[in-house]
């Protein structure tokens, strides 16, 4: 039998602990592995599994966001059930925001019984992961569940980050505890919880059946991990979807599940690291899981010897289209699009995102430099926390951001 699919996805996330690289634009447009945003990993996802029936979720900053589904991500509507329609917070319950994860559905429950599909997947857009979520759902069908919940052993001292699960020997939840102090923790295993991913699969007449009934009460916060999840899970059938055990075509089994949380801006620096080795943690290069982004007419990167006959050199990086390295040097970086270093200026370990120029015989080491910022000639960054902090946001790690908002260097307007 085939199984309708409608996907909803969450993208309306503020992303405070990722400041200022969220001041002007939602998480999940933040910038990621040179061309990308983080959305499109939740999108390809989605394709990639056969799920075609697809609305975003927005409200925080949303323009960025709207702007790169309509470069990237718009069908040719062909198809009645294929499509990516971005939905802005409509206020459909009143002048007020969403005011949860659940409520945030429920003022789009028409988009849901107008579609009437079999299930329903309520995805984040703000993670970076790979998963086959046709496998997720062939669990929820197999176990007959009301609500299948993603899950992933993590550290016990993340607990204030995650909702945490309890399960029986056969995955079926038995407790729920959103982000708790003290959490129940893993068995036999005291140092790690079950921590819920924030993806679930939903029966539809359960979800629209819960939704109403939630929508009425003034005791609830409206969000699936705070109530709604932890009520459903002592009188329907809730089970836990073990993420480790999903494959992905094309991927050797232990590197296949891949899910990071880039909530701060050292879990940021460190996924995009991830990309750039020759065996990368997460491989952008599989031909039978694509990544999908916009594409833009960009010329190819350009490696080029400058006027003085240096030759510009790259190792261990990621450069994007239109970038051109002109007797400058860049090692285990990641490069957006259109970044020109030039001559003598050093990027080492540094994220460097789209239309930077890097001007002669500046050095950065460890840094986040934001869209369109201008790195004057001989500035060093990276090198002197102290002086960093006169200027920049470092953080605990030594991770320099600049830019996200004016500052003192040489910055045109931030594009988002």
């Amino acid at each position: 039998m085939r199984v309708k699919v409608l996907a909803m996805i969450m993208a309306g996330g503020i992303g405070t602990r990722l400041m200022p690289l969220t001041r002007e634009r939602a998480k999940p447009a933040v910038p990621f592995g040179g061309k990308y945003r983080i959305i499109d990993f939740v999108l390809s996802n989605m394709i990639n599994s056969g799920i075609f029936s697809i609305y975003v979720l927005t409200q925080y900053k949303s323009q960025s966001l709207l702007n790169h589904l309509k470069d990237g991500w718009q069908f040719t509507n062909l198809l009645k059930d294929q499509f990516i329609i971005p939905v802005p917070a409509q206020m459909r319950s009143g002048e007020v925001w969403y005011q949860g994860t659940a409520d945030a559905i429920y003022q789009n429950i028409n988009l849901i019984e107008n579609c009437n599909p079999d299930v329903v997947a309520i995805f984040g857009a703000d993670h970076v992961f790979r998963m086959d979520v046709s496998q997720m759902i062939e669990f929820h069908l197999q176990r007959q569940a009301a609500v299948t919940v993603a899950a992933l052993p993590m550290p016990e001292e993340e607990s204030q980050l995650f909702g945490v699960i309890q399960c029986n020997k056969d995955s079926r939840i038995v407790g729920f505890q959103e982000k708790p102090e003290r959490p129940a923790t893993i068995p036999g295993k005291p140092d790690q919880i079950l921590a819920s991913m924030g993806n679930y699969i939903f029966d539809t007449p359960i979800l629209l059946q819960e939704l109403y009934a939630d929508a009425g009460r003034s005791d609830s916060t409206h969000d699936f991990g705070k109530t709604i999840l932890p009520d459903m899970c002592t009188r329907c059938p809730v089970f836990a979807y073990d993420f480790s055990i999903n494959r992905i075509a094309g991927e050797p089994p232990e590197k296949s599940n891949y899910w990071r949380d880039v909530g701060t801006l050292d879990a940021y620096y460190e996924a995009n690291m991830d990309l750039k080795t020759i065996v990368p943690q997460l491989n952008l290069y599989n031909p039978k899981w694509p990544l999908r982004t916009a594409n833009y007419n960009d010329p190819p990167a350009k490696f080029a010897f400058d006027e003085e006959g240096r030759r510009g050199t790259t190792a261990d990086s990621i450069v994007s289209e239109g970038c051109i390295i002109s007797g400058g040097t860049v090692r285990n970086s990641i490069l957006g699009r259109n970044v020109f270093v030039h001559s003598w200026a050093e990027v080492d370990e540094c994220i460097i995102m789209d239309r930077c120029n890097i001007g002669r015989h500046a050095r950065l080491r460890r840094a986040i430099i934001d869209k369109n910022v201008r790195i004057a000639p001989h500035t060093e960054i990276g090198y002197n926390h102290d002086e960093d902090r006169k200027k920049y946001l470092v953080t605990d790690s030594g991770i320099v951001l600049v830019g996200g908002e004016p500052s003192v260097l040489e910055v045109s307007s931030l594009a988002i």
